[in-house]
């Protein structure tokens, strides 16, 4: 998932602890050179609002639920495979139309009130049906309903009949042969209907939690994660070792090895690097390029032993920085507008000089390179002003006559790279079309509103990769799911029938070459009709601090914090 960048807010002061006390690890004792302990402390740019998995479509949100929630299947952090999780294992039919799981046995969920003695109980196939039933109905403030309700036999009919804020009743597709044994029956053929089980919103928590929390179900949060929720506070979350965890390291050690993690918000990014010179945090995410001589001067300086010691981890990451558009409203519904705007962006500028080298222009589709997708096969927009003001003429606004004032929303801060891009982009819009646009900055929560009101025409926006496939790109722009409720799937409102044909036939298609092409004509068919203007594809750069080990990153941005340590550098 890796997903939409959504909204944030101002959290009112909330406290929770869990119903015991964290387990002292002062004399467990780990084989190898690990160690048990330590608290691990990192900066979120936005405030964290939810940590039930099903609401918890922002990566800020998932970066921290995914520690605590755990879902059938997850991607292996270094080969970007799929791998066992909740489920040990599975088959397949010949059609691919049916799914069937083997639950893990010996996984518990977190210790807490919902339960009947305050002691967690072990899973079983019956949370694993009654999360993916959560998953595909109006319950609670379900974010990814369009995710399954096509895929999953009956579960738009599920989806239609259920009602906000009640458990959703049986889904027989979903089918519990035992306690460890669940079967999924599909619409059709989609033999890559597991890549999908790896979304951080699909983590498996217990129903007992929904009916004793309710609404406030995303502030209690009960998974089967390395770490529980110790503490939420309007500055701060704390997450506290999972001292029943049943996963181990290949030495046999069980995991995690962290004590507790401690995330905090950051005001800015120059604060936030305060803060990690300081050593106040572990951690710094997305590292703005103008920073990035500073940061290797202080590399140097550290290899001398004259300041902190830290290493920095650089990925192309599976992201897209795109301004959506409203496609059913003017002056965005008329699609020469919309390339008009596309063919009068120089990318490369914007990237260059703009950015200073932040990124890699997307020159070619709206999905980036994905293991053998071949990104390269769609033609985008080359930078072209002659033609695009040809076509903003044919659209009635020759050199800009007419055009209406429009508000562009960003969701940044002053002087963020965000903000630098908006200013660069809105600078050539003027340039080369003589259109003016406004920069609004505002929260995600403000952009979300305004998007699903019908009051931003445009907008900032941006996807990360749930899991490595064409299709979680892709879904973004089919027209069904187009939703009046929600503004994460398919918020352009764009509908188009050859994309909706193609799409369809790349979800049922089992060959993986056909399956490929038919995505290309998808994302082609996206850039020729202007749907959104690509900026560019995003890169994923980290900088921790030297004492915290086995840390490992990903292009989809989640970090699994379960393995890692921390050992004080010798002086």
């Amino acid at each position: 998932m890796r997903r939409i960048i959504l909204f944030a807010t101002v959290l009112t002061l909330f406290f929770i602890s869990a119903c015991t006390d964290s387990s002292d690890i002062s004399n467990l004792k780990a084989k190898g050179n690990v160690k048990y302990g330590g608290t691990f402390r990192f900066m979120s740019a936005e405030n964290i609002t939810t940590l039930l998995p099903i609401s918890s479509s922002s990566i800020y949100n998932q970066r921290v639920g995914s520690q605590i929630f755990e879902t059938l299947l997850k991607v292996d952090p270094v080969s970007n495979e799929i791998v066992p999780g909740i489920a040990e294992s599975f088959t397949v039919n010949q059609d691919a139309t049916k799914f069937t799981f083997k639950i893990r046995k010996g996984v518990f969920f977190h210790d807490d009130d919902c339960f009947e003695d305050g002691k967690g109980r072990e899973l079983t196939a019956h949370d694993v049906k009654s999360t993916l039933e959560f998953a595909c109905s109006k319950a609670v403030d379900n974010e990814i309903y369009w995710f399954l309700v096509s895929k999953i036999k009956g579960a738009k009919q599920h989806y239609d009949i259920s009602s906000k804020g009640v458990s959703p009743k049986d889904l027989k597709s979903i089918k519990v042969i035992d306690n460890n044994t669940l079967s999924i029956e599909l619409e059709y053929s989609f033999a890559g209907f597991d890549k999908l089980l790896v979304h951080c919103s699909l983590g498996i928590f217990p129903k007992e939690a929904f009916e004793e929390y309710g609404d406030e179900i995303g502030r209690h949060p009960v998974g089967t994660g390395a770490f529980r929720l110790e503490e939420w506070t309007d500055d701060k979350i704390i997450l506290a070792r999972n001292p029943n965890y049943w996963r181990k390291d290949n030495l046999g050690n069980q995991l995690p090895f962290l004590a507790t993690i401690e995330v905090s918000y950051s005001k800015d990014k120059k604060s936030e690097l305060l803060a990690f010179r300081n050593k106040a945090i572990d951690l710094v995410m997305d590292i703005p390029v103008d920073e990035i001589e500073n940061i290797i001067g202080d590399l140097n300086a550290a290899l001398s032993g004259k300041t902190i010691k830290h290493k920095i981890d650089f990925k192309e990451a599976l992201g897209t920085a795109y301004y959506g558009f409203a496609n059913t409203s003017a002056p965005f519904d008329n699609k020469d507008v919309r390339k008009a705007f596309n063919l009068a962006l120089d990318r490369i500028d914007l990237i260059e000089n703009t950015l200073q080298g932040e990124g890699n222009a997307s020159m070619s589709g709206f999905v980036p390179q994905i293991l053998d997708y071949n990104d390269t096969l769609v033609k985008g927009y080359k930078f072209n002003v002659e033609v695009a003001k040809q076509l903003l003429t044919k659209a009635g606004y020759p050199n800009g006559k007419g055009f209406p004032m429009i508000s562009l929303y960003v969701n940044a801060k002053e002087g963020t790279a965000p903000h630098k891009a908006a200013l660069g982009v809105c600078k050539q819009l003027k340039k080369n079309l003589n259109v003016n646009i406004s920069i609004k900055l505002c929260t995600i929560e403000e952009r979300e509103k305004a998007i699903k009101s019908g009051v931003a025409k445009m907008w900032r926006g941006g996807w990360i990769a749930d899991y490595p496939d064409p299709e979680n790109f892709l879904n973004l722009f089919f027209s069904e799911n187009i939703s009046t409720s929600s503004v994460i799937s398919n918020p352009f409102k764009y509908s188009n029938k050859d994309f909706d044909e193609n799409f369809k036939n790349a979800m049922r298609e089992r060959d993986e070459f056909k399956r490929r092409s038919l995505f290309v004509k998808c994302d082609q068919q996206i850039i020729d009709d202007a749907a959104v203007m690509p900026l560019f594809h995003q890169d994923f750069m980290t900088m921790v601090n030297f004492r915290v080990k086995n840390f490992v990153t990903n292009p989809t941005e989640i970090i699994d914090f379960s393995r890692m340590f921390i050992r004080e550098p010798k002086d």
